[in-house]
């Protein structure tokens, strides 16, 4: 099975985003107290140095400890997939 991309090494407690590699806290409410303030800044994300990138990346690491936000996660995962895979059936070369 492939290591997924994206996900939250426990081990090592580090957010693994393709080849970056972000560092988060090992407690829980640590984990919850910054992915609200991502989410929060993202939600802010019309202003300079907040953006709206740090919505997904907040819901990543809320997602480790909620289990209604990583159902949530899971299930646009799952739509995100199928309506990609979709799209890329229909085409030829």
């Amino acid at each position: 099975m492939p290591e997924r991309r994206y996900r939250l090494d426990q081990a090592r407690g580090r957010l693994v985003l393709g080849r970056f590699e972000i560092p988060v806290p090992r407690s829980r409410a640590g984990r919850i107290a910054t992915g609200t303030a991502l989410v929060g800044g993202g939600v802010l994300g019309f202003l300079p140095i907040l953006g709206f990138w740090m919505v997904p990346l907040g819901l990543v690491v809320l997602s480790h400890d909620l289990s209604f936000v990583r159902r949530r996660r899971r299930r646009a995962a799952v739509w995100w997939y199928r309506r990609n895979s979709r799209r890329g059936g229909d085409r030829e070369m």
